[in-house]
């Protein structure tokens, strides 16, 4: 087993803690599901968030996912004039065998925008 990382990201329509715990639900699913990662592989998840995104930590929507042992840790992205808004980004590590380039990042919504190369 190697430790591997997995990115993803997705947008919200508005700053409320319900369209950040559903748009991070959904991005984090697609993770696990394209990746066909358990639970107990995680070694951690780094979550950042455009500094229009305050109403809710996105780790929130883990933890309801049951995610209770996974170490996350919230921040915001570097505030890049032009770059995408309401925007979450997922940093996620776990263990696994799959190789590097079998990894399928995922990037949802209108965060398509900053990845299109990893995009299916």
């Amino acid at each position: 087993m190697e430790c591997r990382a997995v990115r993803g990201a997705t947008t919200v329509s508005t700053n409320t803690a319900q369209a950040i715990e559903e748009a991070t639900t959904e991005v984090l699913q697609q993770i696990i599901r394209e990746n066909k990662i358990r639970i107990k592989d995680i070694v951690s998840v780094y979550f950042s968030v455009s500094v229009d995104l305050n109403a809710q930590f996105p780790a929130a929507a883990a933890r309801k996912m049951g995610w209770t042992y996974v170490p996350m840790l919230c921040t915001y992205e570097v505030d890049v004039p032009g770059s995408l808004r309401q925007c979450v980004r997922v940093l996620l590590t776990y263990n696994t065998r799959r190789p590097q380039y079998k990894i399928k990042h995922q990037y949802l919504r209108d965060a398509v925008l900053l990845r299109p190369d990893l995009v299916e």
